[in-house]
């Protein structure tokens, strides 16, 4: 489906990604292919960008955000994608994650969190895709939405291993909320910003 503003075509539910696509069937299937490779490698990089806790077997990382914004500039589809690739690349021994190598990390006190990265880049792109990420107040709310289902896995997993406690929470959630809020500002400024950038602007239409 397009939609038509002052004689300009955009397509609707589009990704900034989207945006971006080449025309011709073959480059786009590339470009697709580029920006999930790309996506999970990314991931990885920001995964190496990591604080540990003195108390908690969980890093604060970079990975969240990236996963996050990932999610709003690729769409469900390609985001999901992304994020499968860079957990299939770290199970398979490539040092990508931020704690642990292979199917190991994935086991381990993380892995939560990791699985829960496929969630929260589906529900940013989707909500995207609905044009959540072209203003401030609704990208705030997508990466919120994003951080709970990250938190949901990453919680029950630690539960799961640690046991039902209170200690669950001060390992694995209270360190982490001021940065989860800086991640938010900085996405709610970049992603309308970059809508903007394009010549776009609200939730469906040329500004």
């Amino acid at each position: 489906m397009t939609i038509f503003t002052d004689g300009t075509r955009m397509l609707a539910n589009a990704t900034i990604a989207d945006l971006l696509r080449p025309c011709e069937k073959r480059l786009a299937g590339f470009y697709d292919v580029a920006l999930i490779v790309g996506g999970s490698l990314l991931i990885g990089l920001c995964a190496h960008v990591k604080v540990w806790l003195p108390f908690s077997p969980v890093p604060v990382t970079g990975q969240t955000f990236a996963v996050l914004m990932l999610g709003a500039l690729l769409g469900s589809r390609l985001g999901c994608l992304a994020v499968l690739a860079y957990i299939l690349e770290g199970a398979a021994g490539l040092p990508v994650f931020a704690a642990g190598v292979g199917t190991a990390a994935l086991l381990g006190p993380t892995g939560g969190y990791l699985f829960g990265f496929i969630p929260a880049a589906y529900i940013t792109g989707r909500l995207a895709q609905k044009g959540w990420d072209r203003r401030i107040g609704t990208t705030v709310l997508a990466m919120i939405f994003g951080n709970l289902a990250i938190y949901t896995f990453g919680l029950f997993w630690l539960c799961c291993l640690m046991g039902f406690n209170t200690m669950v929470l001060t390992f694995g959630l209270y360190p982490f909320i001021i940065g989860d809020l800086v991640k938010i500002i900085l996405a709610a400024i970049l992603l309308p910003a970059g809508w903007k950038l394009l010549g776009y602007g609200g939730p469906t239409g040329k500004s």
